[in-house]
């Protein structure tokens, strides 16, 4: 007998390892995907376990919006533009994967600076010394002079945008998100908070039409918000707080006005999870019904595995005998 006394263990009860239930089973390992073997290979390959069979699960609901014509709506960081992943998205569109778009007033800004000069994103740290970030003419002159409201007086602060891309037809509006989207009849919606972008810091803002166009844009993803029930899916890329946020205001005028928005799928993908995005996308808007998901990586890595999953999907729905 030790110093200290010892509890018993001799009559400790055992169950069988065949009737306890297990988490981790032998058919959910993962394997490796050879190089030279199809995506549908490297797909099923994952573990079906924890964030890939969440992956799976939910690429798998997008197809089934896409394929009952529920609504797909992607909302956006500005970060989703400059991680390049614009020609991604415009492939989605084309293949009915994309019902609207909402993005911060940042994301019009690098969506229009690409389009029409082929780069975007300054050196903050180093253009803030001088006085000089945000001040470049050409950005300001095209989106604070295209949203002024004498032109086009009824349209969204994207729909204006896109117009007039199709209309200047700038040398790189094939990877344009504005100007692909007015083509195709999709609306972006822009959600723009005054002060916050480089563009309001020019003379020839105009605080009445960014206002006014912006919350055209509020309602117009308000309505495509009240067709949600029955099986629709939010995809909500790396913002903080703006578009949780508007999100959140729009799904309740939905249900304010009686529309039935219950059951429907939402998932965040971010490279940290944020608390708005977490609470005002992925767990209060589901509560009712439907199912949220939270996904944590890198942009660049993340979205093309996504995109690329949703075809595959499709793919398997369209054509079940060739899988």
């Amino acid at each position: 007998m030790g110093r200290y006394p010892e509890l018993d263990l001799s009559r400790v009860r055992t169950v069988s390892i065949r009737q306890r239930h297990s988490k981790v089973r032998e058919e959910f390992l993962g394997r490796l995907s050879l190089p030279e073997e199809p995506f549908s290979s490297f797909w099923d390959s994952l573990p079906a376990i924890l964030k890939a069979a969440d992956l799976q699960e939910f690429c798998q609901l997008v197809a089934r919006a896409v394929r009952r014509q529920k609504p797909v709506i992607w909302m956006m960081g500005a970060h989703f533009i400059k991680c390049g992943l614009s020609p991604i998205l415009i492939k989605l569109m084309h293949k009915g994967a994309v019902s609207a778009i909402a993005m911060n007033g940042a994301g019009a800004i690098h969506d229009v600076e690409l389009t029409y000069w082929g780069h975007t994103s300054e050196d903050v740290a180093q253009n803030l010394q001088d006085g000089s970030f945000g001040m470049v003419k050409e950005t300001a002159e095209i989106l604070n002079e295209t949203v002024r409201l004498d032109r086009n007086p009824e349209a969204g602060f994207g729909e204006i945008l896109g117009q007039r891309i199709v209309e200047d037809r700038p040398k790189n509006a094939a990877i344009s998100l504005l100007g692909n989207a007015y083509r195709l009849g999709i609306p972006v919606t822009v959600h723009v908070a005054i002060g916050t972008d480089i563009v309001h810091q020019h003379p020839n803002a105009s605080g009445a039409a960014i206002g006014e166009r912006s919350l055209r844009d509020f309602r117009i993803l308000a309505k495509v918000v009240s067709d949600l029930d029955g099986g629709g899916v939010v995809i909500h890329i790396g913002s903080t707080v703006i578009l949780p946020e508007v999100f959140l205001k729009a799904l309740t005028v939905a249900r304010n006005l009686g529309y039935t928005v219950d059951h429907f799928y939402t998932a965040n993908f971010d490279m940290i999870q944020h608390y708005r995005p977490r609470m005002n996308v992925v767990v209060r808007p589901t509560a009712k019904g439907g199912k949220g998901f939270q996904f944590t990586g890198h942009h660049e890595i993340m979205i093309p595995l996504l995109a690329s999953g949703i075809l595959l999907e499709l793919k398997r729905l369209q054509e079940p005998a060739d899988e």
